[in-house]
């Protein structure tokens, strides 16, 4: 196919497709899906070989949220009925953090409910950074507190944050549709100071919450320009008791061509596959290895992720190798001198991840799959053993 090499040619070049070329990729037919995914595959080799990048969540405080994004668990007015904690205390995220690392994970994703963080907040994550950092030699820490004030980015750069997440989510023409409480100018703001403090940024977006695939185009073509060191890809896990509680819209074959345009688009960033992937990939999951080079281990925020060990088992099957702490992530004309590691997780993923009852089937879509996730009940927060 004539558009995949092209696509494949300007991947390994760092050249930007068109969007012509990115709208194409999401219109093929399933009977092109595996050459869409062996073209992607090949711009992902080129930069990152067969390595996969693990990364575990802590989710330092749980539910009242003020804001009113209307994909997530956490918002206002949310009848999710998620754990509501407030803030673990350093040495319980560390804990929590430890799991992950001895799970296999190189970056701990500290992340935080609420418009964004007060001085005093600032000072406390920033005592839990020092204290995973002084337990857990290595590691990197990104953190995904919301929007950013002045100052605030550089204290964390100084703690020993080595990155910050904050997801675009969706496309600046329908961002007034998902969220009414803060702007799309007010994300791209905090993503801009977080570079300016010297952190990797990490930014991406959610799919499945009813955008176009000219809506999907347009917030990738944004992160291209915005260029943050990683992208998460997170696919909407549709809560009952929110506003997007019927959007399930997403199949395997979707997911996947999002995937490969998310690769072309941005060939030579960490692509990490965030959250909702076992419900909408589902047993299609090690394809998207070959589009992705990270992915979060075990829980999300508030929904149950799979096993930590069937995360393994699933990169050693499908042929790939977990990525070493003493690897660097990004290809080298990316890594920043004095920057940490490079690249990044929230995306870190989103607020919101999981679940209750069965939603309704989208007219003409998929079945809602709600047998797939579960309401987190163990790890950060609670007295049980976390999944890592």
């Amino acid at each position: 196919m004539d558009l995949l090499n092209t696509l494949v040619d300007k991947g390994l070049r760092r050249e930007l497709p068109t969007r012509e070329e990115a709208l194409a990729v999401l219109a093929t037919s399933d009977d092109d899906l595996l050459d869409v995914v062996a073209a992607a595959g090949k711009v992902r080799r080129q930069w990152f070989g067969r390595r996969v990048k693990l990364n575990y969540l802590v989710n330092l405080k749980s539910g009242l949220c003020p804001e009113d994004c209307s994909y997530c668990s956490q918002r206002l007015g949310s009848k999710a009925e998620i754990l509501k904690y407030t803030w673990l205390k350093p040495d319980e995220a560390s804990q929590a953090a430890a799991a992950g690392v001895a799970g296999g994970a190189k970056r701990v994703c500290l992340v935080a409910s609420g418009r964004g963080p007060t001085d005093r907040d600032v000072d406390r994550v920033s005592k839990t950074i020092e204290a995973i950092k002084e337990q857990n030699e290595g590691v990197e820490v990104c953190a995904c507190l919301g929007l950013l004030s002045d100052g605030q980015a550089e204290r964390l750069r100084s703690a020993g944050a080595d990155a910050y997440n904050h997801n675009l989510n969706t496309s600046e023409g329908t961002y007034g549709d998902i969220t009414t409480t803060h702007t799309y100018a007010d994300r791209v703001e905090t993503v801009h100071q977080a570079q300016a403090a010297g952190l990797s940024a990490c930014s991406g977006l959610i799919a499945g919450m009813g955008e176009s695939d000219a809506d999907l185009v347009d917030v990738v073509f944004s992160l291209r320009e915005l260029d943050p060191d990683s992208v998460p890809v997170n696919f909407l896990i549709p809560f009952e008791g929110t506003p997007l509680a019927k959007e399930w819209n997403l199949t395997p074959q979707r997911c996947l061509r999002i995937l490969a345009m998310v690769r072309f688009v941005c060939p030579d960033v960490e692509v990490r596959l965030a959250g909702g992937r076992e419900v909408h990939l589902r047993s299609m999951q090690p394809l998207a290895l070959h589009l992705v080079n990270s992915i979060f281990l075990g829980d999300y925020l508030t929904s149950e992720g799979q096993a930590g060990q069937a995360d393994l088992d699933m990169i050693t099957d499908a042929g790939f190798e977990v990525e070493g702490a003493g690897t660097t992530t990004l290809p080298t004309h990316r890594a920043r001198q004095g920057g940490g590691c490079g690249s990044h997780d929230g995306g870190c993923a989103p607020c919101g991840d999981a679940p209750g009852e069965a939603a309704a089937e989208s007219p003409g879509g998929p079945a809602a799959r709600t047998d797939l996730v579960a309401v987190r009940r163990r790890g950060a927060g609670t007295d049980l053993a976390p999944n890592a």
